[in-house]
């Protein structure tokens, strides 16, 4: 019987293995098996065994789970394909996505959490709630959508609406088609944070539906209740980041997957999927409606929608009589005298917009993608500069708890009194974080309520949803942020917003670079006017350099169409996605010298294994941070105009890497990472 176990990474072992079965068991049983001198939780997977091997050569199956359902052929096939196309073990895939605590349950443990679960209160009929009046194009949209629900197999659908059009609504109709038919809904969100607001409009729409969410901030005996939940039926909506793409769901019949295009749905380690793709081919397999909704979509499912492989239906307003985007101003750093733009991060033009805010009584976001309070400290007379032992990176300083903290490796230090290098006690901080906005701010703006929302200041438990609340409820007049805050907020107070320091996007190596802060500046903008009766006087500011650049012109307009067109253009002249399809060779070693050189012979292989011209193999060059924690980092990018010509390269590669690593004598780290966001 095939079994499929989580081997070791560069063990070469990709497929399920054989054991001896002592009884029949269903394709999808969890099982005990050993495993060398361990024993591991594994899944029987569906097949025959490879060779012919007699009996007395197998170790044999330890047990079953019993009194846990298999997981479904659909699920089976799910992981199957995610393991084959990301290039990495069936087995490595399926235990990784499976709640940690079903490895460490026994029998009767398992028994016990099942009998529990089964006690929950029964839930009871569905409350009616009241719902809101759709506006036209919302009313347009939905009828189109009942129409691919009901199609035999429907196409994705992209639901392209402008921040505060209402997508929500459209979520939760569709999500009450799907359970008035008996279905159970996925609903998949980018990160953590945006999970309980979600989970809120859902819990009060659909009242004595049982609702399960799953996301990596649960505790593993969370996590195990509400995977159960979901596998056994009882769960009828699932709410979770990208792991949830995963989620054993016997009856789905709808998936959402909010703000499609945010990177976060991408696995960055491991198995390195994008639950959005997977979404999609959940969909195709299980013949069920996906819809992907966001305002500004990633250029991927914006070209598939233009080419008809997606529908496409648009929510081109906001909500609510007078309701508009904001009006965009971009400000013109050059315009500042010298001294001016040097000294300080928020114009005088800025901050006097602030102020009429605050004597109005309303908010202002102001928006910088960097926390702590400066990227580096520095010292004028030797010109050293705090950076990382471990890492090619600074270390940035942390006013509060006076440290230098390394946002790569974790290295932190207290700041020295005086520079380690020639004793210098005139070091300064050089450039702005938020930390460091935050309390220019308050200087700037006596009297005002000042806070800071970025990972540093939400780390405790409850402290991020604690700032949202005092944000809701008016108890703060000008709130600092990294992106964390751009993202699905509904702030109904907030009539301005600024982006201070987005530049450095504009000019970057990585082609992905523009595609992420349009999205950002364009969320971010999202966040002020929501209140119809303030949408007159709600503003954006762009303190820029550049204010002629293309992106800011169309940023001007709202007008993502004609930025994704050049952005497409762009695309195609420099055959890059998604003209083209891409794949990184990752490598990690102590020596750059070595990691170069085993790239240099994986290139090698890959030349002779590629079917003629179908496949670009570039030279080997470090990544933006080449070391981290003493490791020296190395990629090498492959580039094919056909998906199956570089699966198939990949495929027959992979025997290649796992032999040159041997060779190496394990001195190397690699991985491969397909349709990789950053190159």
């Amino acid at each position: 019987m095939r079994v499929a176990v989580e081997a070791p990474q560069y063990s070469g072992i990709t497929g399920p293995l054989d054991y001896l079965a002592r009884q029949s068991l269903a394709p999808g049983s969890l099982v005990r098996v050993p495993l060398g001198k361990r024993e591991l939780l594994g899944v029987v997977w569906p097949g025959e065994p490879e060779a012919a091997t007699p009996d007395a050569a197998l170790r044999p199956i330890l047990g079953a789970l019993e009194g846990l359902s298999p997981l479904s052929a659909h699920w089976l096939q799910l992981v199957e394909f995610a393991a084959g196309y990301y290039q990495r073990s069936v087995g490595e895939l399926a235990l990784s996505v499976l709640p940690p605590q079903l490895r460490e349950l026994d029998a009767k443990q398992l028994a016990r959490r099942l009998k529990k679960n089964n006690k929950s209160p029964e839930t009871g009929a569905h409350e009616t709630v009241a719902m809101p009046e759709l506006s036209a194009a919302q009313a347009a949209a939905m009828e189109q959508l009942d129409e691919a629900l009901r199609a035999p197999a429907p196409k994705p659908v992209l639901l392209f609406g402008v921040t505060g059009s209402g997508k929500t609504e459209v979520y939760l109709r569709a999500a009450e088609h799907a359970l008035a038919q008996g279905r159970q809904v996925l609903v998949l969100v980018p990160e953590i944070n945006l999970t309980p607001q979600l989970e809120a409009r859902f819990s009060e729409r659909f009242a004595g539906t049982p609702i399960a969410a799953l996301h990596s901030g649960l505790t593993p005996p969370q996590r195990l209740k509400h995977w159960l939940a979901a596998h056994q039926g009882q769960a009828r909506l699932v709410l979770g980041t990208r792991l949830a793409v995963f989620a054993s769901m016997p009856e789905l019949g709808l998936i959402v997957v909010d703000e499609e295009h945010d990177p976060s749905y991408k696995q960055q380690d491991g198995a390195r999927y994008s639950a959005r793709d997977l979404a999609i081919y959940r969909g195709h397999l299980e013949k069920l409606p996906v819809i992907l909704g966001s305002a500004t979509p990633s250029m991927e499912s914006w070209a598939r929608a233009k080419e008809g492989r997606y529908q496409l239906l648009t929510l081109p307003a906001r909500i609510g009589s007078g309701a508009a985007m904001p009006r965009v101003r971009l400000f013109d750093m050059k315009l500042l005298p010298l001294k001016s733009g040097v000294t300080t991060c928020i114009s005088a033009p800025l901050l006097e917009a602030l102020r009429l805010r605050i004597e109005r009584g309303e908010q202002s976001l102001i928006f910088l993608n960097r926390r702590g309070y400066a990227p580096v400290l520095h010292c004028g007379e030797c010109q050293w500069k705090s950076d990382c032992p471990h890492c090619s990176a600074w270390r940035v300083f942390h006013k509060r708890d006076r440290t230098l903290r390394c946002h790569h490796c974790g290295f932190t230090e207290r700041v020295p009194s005086s520079c380690p290098n020639c004793g210098n006690h005139d070091i300064a901080p050089l450039g702005r974080g938020t930390e460091r906005l935050e309390e220019q701010l308050a200087e700037l703006l006596p009297g005002a309520r000042v806070a800071r929302i970025d990972a540093d200041s939400t780390k405790l438990k409850g402290a991020l949803e604690a700032q949202l609340a005092a944000v809701h409820a008016g108890e703060i007049d000008v709130l600092v942020g990294t992106q964390m805050i751009t993202k699905g907020h509904d702030f109904r107070r907030i009539t301005l917003v600024a982006a201070v320091n987005p530049d450095a996007s504009l000019f970057s190596s990585d082609f992905r670079a523009p595609e992420r802060l349009f999205s950002l500046l364009m969320q971010a903008a999202g966040r002020a006017g929501r209140d119809a009766e303030q949408a007159a006087r709600s503003e954006m500011w762009v303190q820029t350099w550049h204010p002629e650049h293309a992106l800011y012109k169309a940023l001007l307009k709202h007008d993502f169409e004609a930025f994704a067109a050049s952005q497409l253009d762009e695309r195609e002249s420099a055959h890059l996605p998604p003209i083209s399809h891409l794949a990184l060779l990752r490598a990690e070693a102590k020596t750059a010298e070595v990691a170069k050189a085993f790239l240099e012979a994986a290139a090698r292989a890959a030349q002779d294994l590629a079917e003629g011209d179908a496949a670009l193999i570039y030279p080997p060059v470090p990544l933006s941070v080449a070391r981290v924690a003493d490791v020296e980092r190395m990629q090498m990018l492959v580039e094919s105009g056909h998906r199956g010509a570089l699966q198939r390269l990949l495929a027959a590669w992979m025997p290649e890497l796992h032999a040159l690593r041997r060779e190496h004598k394990g001195l190397i780290r690699w991985a491969i990472d397909v349709d990789p966001l950053a190159i």
